[in-house]
C-alpha cells in the first residue's frame, strides 16, 4: 500500500512540475513590450551606418529578461523595395520560433520567406546585449518582423571559445 502512495505521489509531482516547467518556458517569462512611438522600428542606413527610424504602424512586440534572443515584433511599413536599398540587407539570419499565443509571428513562414528571397532582411541594431543583433525582415506587402539573433561575437562567446581582438570587450557582469 505504502508503495502506491509514494509512486502516485511521485507521478503527481513530476505531472505538477512538467506543467509549471512547461507554463514559465510559453508564458512565464515573456511580457509585452510598451510601444515607443518612433523608435520601436529602426535600420541600420549604409550611408551613415547608424540606426534610423522608419515608418511603421500595427506595432506588436514581446520580451524577456531572462534571456536577450526572446525578443519578437510584428509590425506593418509603408516602405518599398525601392526605399529599403538605403539599409543595410543581411544575407543570412534565421527567425526564432515566438510562443504559440503570440500568433502574428510566424517563423517558419518568415524563414521560408527569406530562403526563397521574397522576404528581405535587414540589420537593424548591433549589439542590442552583448553578442545580439537586432534583425528585420519585410515583405513585399508591407509586412514586417523583428528578433534578436547572436551575431559572430555572441555565438564565440556563448559557445566558451575565445572571442578574439575582433570582438568588443565583454562588458562587466555579463554572463560567466
Amino acid at each position: 500500500m505504502n508503495g502506491k502512495w509514494l509512486a502516485s505521489l511521485i507521478v503527481v509531482i513530476s505531472l505538477l512540475a512538467g506543467a509549471a516547467i512547461y507554463y514559465l518556458q510559453v508564458y512565464g517569462y515573456y511580457y509585452e513590450v510598451t510601444p515607443k512611438p518612433g523608435q520601436d522600428v529602426m535600420l541600420v542606413a549604409r550611408a551613415s551606418g547608424q540606426p534610423e527610424p522608419i515608418p511603421y504602424a500595427d506595432f506588436r512586440a514581446i520580451d524577456a529578461d531572462s534571456s536577450p534572443i526572446r525578443y519578437r515584433a510584428c509590425f506593418t511599413t509603408p516602405l518599398t523595395s525601392d526605399q529599403l536599398a538605403a539599409y543595410e540587407p543581411l544575407a543570412a539570419g534565421e527567425p526564432l520560433i515566438a510562443p504559440g499565443w503570440f500568433d502574428c509571428f510566424d517563423a517558419e513562414e518568415i524563414g521560408q520567406g527569406v530562403e526563397t528571397g521574397r522576404i528581405r532582411m535587414y540589420l537593424s541594431a548591433k549589439n542590442v546585449a552583448y553578442g545580439v543583433d537586432r534583425v528585420i525582415a519585410i515583405a513585399p506587402d508591407g509586412r514586417g518582423w523583428a528578433w534578436n539573433e547572436l551575431n559572430h561575437c555572441g555565438r564565440k562567446a556563448y559557445d566558451g571559445t575565445p572571442v578574439g581582438e575582433d570582438c568588443p570587450p565583454r562588458p562587466e557582469g555579463a554572463g560567466s
